[in-house]
């Protein structure tokens, strides 16, 4: 499109009370921004307009004001999406408010690949924090894009675990308007994620980030990804009102369990016990994810042995690694063996062999023998 075209997206944007749900009921019905603004009065009261949006889109001032803000945006170097547009991202075309216009810095073709939305508490535990990073970073290696909403605590962790992945990208949905940082403390990693990913916020540049905001934003989080992983949230925070905006928009629902004694484990342990996938490691994400999804995320016929090998090597811990290196896949070693050749406590090497098994990579065989599994 030409820059040009963008003002009446922007018009509307811009239009108070307005809203993105009644922006795009006018465009489904009146089909274009321009048919908008030359509707008649009478026209646009005949859409059931409050009559001070159907009185400032038939003065058309919105649109002597969407011109200064698009200014603005190329200022910026941001780039505009209306949901006409191929670039627009698909998945939250289809949710049944999605907004018309988005703002986009950064890579925006990265909206139109696979995401995983990992949300969370503000005030998390130290372990919210660990999950979070090592499981966006598992995720983003494996090449599913990492979203989140640029807020501190686990969205913070989210981030730079995606970042952390040498091929890791990630996208930030703000919760005000794309020219502010916040919270400040966030604006290194506001930075990072704008040159390795993208930036995305519905609303108008300079937007102040007031609460009512950021229940709206989640939607957008939750419609463009295949499903939203809940790491910690208290009994009413926003990342459950995420959680339930990616049920009712079909997506998957993950939760990673915490410690029942703490506040910010009430949420994902209440979704798992509704339902919700417990998520441990990446694994437990990727193999809920559509058979072309993690065809194409982990294409077995064209990933060598060395290379599948590779992968589960860059996933062991400290601890797992010696004894994963120790076993074969055609000949079993006993426990017994596998302790005295490791160097290590009995209890370390039986608490990494039940780790391996967990991450399918380890299998037992009758008598506490132990094998690799064939890659």
């Amino acid at each position: 499109m030409h820059p040009d075209d963008y003002v009446g997206w922007l018009a509307l944007a811009l239009t108070p009370g307005l809203g993105a749900r009644m922006a795009g009921k006018l465009l489904r019905e009146l089909g274009s921004p321009d048919a908008i603004f030359d509707s008649s009065l009478t026209e646009l009261e005949a859409q059931r307009l409050p009559a001070a949006v159907a009185q400032a889109l038939h003065s058309r001032q919105p649109l002597s004001d969407a011109a200064k803000e698009l200014a603005k945006a190329q200022a910026l170097g941001c780039r505009l999406l209306t949901w006409d547009e191929p670039e627009y991202p698909a998945r939250l075309r289809e949710i049944y408010d999605p907004p018309p216009l988005l703002y986009v810095r950064g890579n925006a073709e990265l909206l139109n690949r696979h995401i995983i939305a990992i949300v969370g508490a503000r005030r998390p535990t130290p372990y919210g924090n660990q999950v979070a990073e090592r499981l966006a970073s598992d995720l983003a290696a494996r090449g599913l894009v990492i979203a989140s909403g640029l807020a501190r605590g686990i969205d913070a962790s989210a981030h730079l675990g995606a970042l952390r992945s040498p091929q890791g990208a990630t996208v930030g949905v703000l919760g005000c308007g794309i020219d502010v940082v916040y919270p400040k403390e966030n604006k290194k990693i506001f930075q990072e994620v704008e040159q390795r990913g993208a930036i995305v916020s519905e609303f108008p540049l300079g937007t102040f980030p007031a609460p009512q905001n950021f229940p709206i934003r989640n939607r957008i989080l939750a419609g463009m990804a295949l499903g939203v992983v809940v790491v910690e949230g208290a009994q009413y925070s926003g990342s459950l009102i995420t959680a339930r905006l990616a049920m009712e928009f079909g997506r998957e629902v993950f939760g990673v369990p915490g410690n029942v004694t703490q506040p910010t484990s009430f949420g994902p342990n209440l979704m798992i016990k509704q339902g919700a996938k417990l998520v441990a490691s990446w694994e437990d994400v990727v193999e809920e994810l559509p058979t072309p999804v993690r065809a194409e995320l982990m294409p077995v016929e064209t990933a060598s042995p060395e290379e599948r090998a590779a992968l589960v090597q860059a996933d062991l811990a400290p601890l797992e690694k010696p004894i994963y290196n120790l076993l074969s896949v055609d000949e079993p070693r006993h426990v017994d063996e596998i302790v005295e050749r490791s160097g290590l406590s009995s209890s370390e090497v039986l608490a990494a062999l039940f780790d391996l098994e967990m991450k399918s990579v380890v299998r037992q065989l009758p008598g506490k023998q132990f094998l690799k599994v064939l890659l």
